[in-house]
């Protein structure tokens, strides 16, 4: 095992290029399997990219609030305590990697944009009170937690589909959770991954002499301050905690209320509102908020200039008709036992180009729905099992990693030899959980 993690780790360094550089890659492949499998023109796939190219934007946004909300939380002196009693169960290196999985997989469970952003920082307080520990490794664990998001509250596809209005429910109807996300096949798939990937994660820790450690030094910051004596009225509502405690309890209250009234339903604005509002008043004044967002936003450049590729990336598979030819070519092979497996598999590889699982399934439902009812496969395990492709092959999509490896500091070839692995395996897990369940 040690040699392999070895290898896979020098494959990834040497030839995995910046994130910025794979998905011009990744364009410039969609655009020549669009001429070669499409009737497309050149011309029309220009057109298809610049179309979708400003498609995520909204999108976009929340994501660096993810990153950036999530961080100035995180740096905030009541928060660094509750992660750092946390962090004092482990007492290894291989206890941090196991903790810091478990950790990541009930966060995504609970909600993916909440999953994404604690790992990371959880996995950062590891590295400063554990000695020993690979930090690669436990950057990479986190984020395999990710895997589990599908499944969980905040499943688009399943919540979808669980929706009444929703865009197939003439074909489908409306198909309650009980018999996606809480179906016994998908409990049983989620239960076993919680046993697989934390001991998979810890059997990956490299050998002592290839282990990179970090300077905990490196993760201290240092917050704002100012001299009384040079006060002005100005200095002084900057360092003014009313102020932050009138608006973090307008805040409060809105989150009581909405969750009142909609329950325990998390998705991206909400998880945003709530790391957005306890953070400034975890932070105290205004001044140490926002030098913590300061200092946050450094990392979001990423996701500014990547993600309207993606979106052209999104735009050309989609109106070219790309995403459609693959996921009928894996329809084409199916029978009724394989039809969940190549269902899953074509979701996995559609989700390179289409890494957004709204928009995937739009793309997907028509050809899968269609050839579960030809095949009189179940439509609610039809749709899980192209959730978990999409879930699945985000462990190596540098586009769902870029909030984790900002928090880190990493690039996506460090971590990108551990996920390979953890890829293999846990594909395996689910591609069981669907032929046998």
């Amino acid at each position: 095992m040690k040699g392999l993690i070895s290898l896979s780790n020098k494959i990834m360094q040497r030839y995995l290029p910046d994130p910025f550089l794979f998905v011009v890659i990744l364009t410039l492949a969609v655009f020549g399997l669009g001429l070669i499998f499409t009737e497309s023109s050149s011309l029309e796939m220009v057109q298809y990219w610049g179309d979708g190219f400003w498609s995520l934007l909204a999108f976009s946004m929340q994501m660096v609030l993810v990153l950036v909300t999530g961080y100035v939380l995180a740096s905030s002196p009541l928060f660094k305590r509750f992660l750092g009693f946390l962090a004092s169960f482990a007492k290894s290196p291989g206890s941090a990697i196991v903790i810091v999985t478990v950790v990541s997989m009930i966060a995504s469970w609970i909600n993916w944009g909440f999953g994404l952003v604690i790992g990371a920082l959880f996995a950062k307080e590891l590295a400063k009170r554990v000695k020993g520990v690979d930090y690669r490794l436990l950057i990479a664990s986190a984020y395999s937690g990710f895997v589990v998001w599908h499944a969980g509250f905040s499943g688009s596809i399943p919540l979808s589909i669980a929706t009444d209005g929703h865009p197939f429910q003439d074909l489908i109807g409306v198909i309650s959770t009980n018999e996606t996300i809480f179906a016994t096949s998908t409990l049983i798939i989620v239960a076993a991954l919680f046993i697989v990937l934390p001991i998979t994660n810890r059997m990956l820790m490299p050998a002592k002499e290839e282990t990179i450690t970090v300077d905990p030094e490196l993760f201290n910051e240092t917050a704002a301050t100012l001299e009384k004596e040079a006060m002005t009225p100005a200095d002084k509502l900057e360092n003014s905690m009313v102020l932050s405690i009138i608006v973090a309890v307008l805040g409060i209250v809105f989150l009581f209320s909405y969750f009142i009234k909609n329950g325990f339903a998390l998705n991206l604005d909400i998880v945003n509102f709530l790391f957005l509002f306890l953070g400034i008043l975890f932070h105290g004044t205004p001044k140490r908020f926002l030098a913590a967002v300061q200092e946050a936003i450094k990392g979001a450049s990423g996701i500014v200039i990547q993600f309207p590729f993606y979106a052209g990336i999104m735009g050309m598979m989609t109106a070219s008709g790309l995403a459609v030819v693959m996921s009928e070519a894996f329809v084409s092979i199916s029978n009724d036992v394989t039809f969940y497996f190549f269902a899953f598999l074509s979701a996995g590889i559609v989700n390179f180009f289409v890494p957004s699982g709204g928009g995937q399934w739009a793309v997907q439902a028509p050809i899968m729905l269609d050839a579960a009812q030809t095949l009189d496969a179940s439509v609610a395990k039809t749709a899980m099992a192209v959730a978990w492709g999409d879930a699945w092959t985000n462990l190596i999509q540098p586009f769902w990693a870029l909030p984790a490896l900002a928090i880190a500091g990493l690039k996506a070839k460090d971590i990108m030899g551990y996920c390979v692995i953890i890829l293999v395996i846990s594909g395996v897990v689910i591609s069981l959980g669907l032929l046998f369940l």
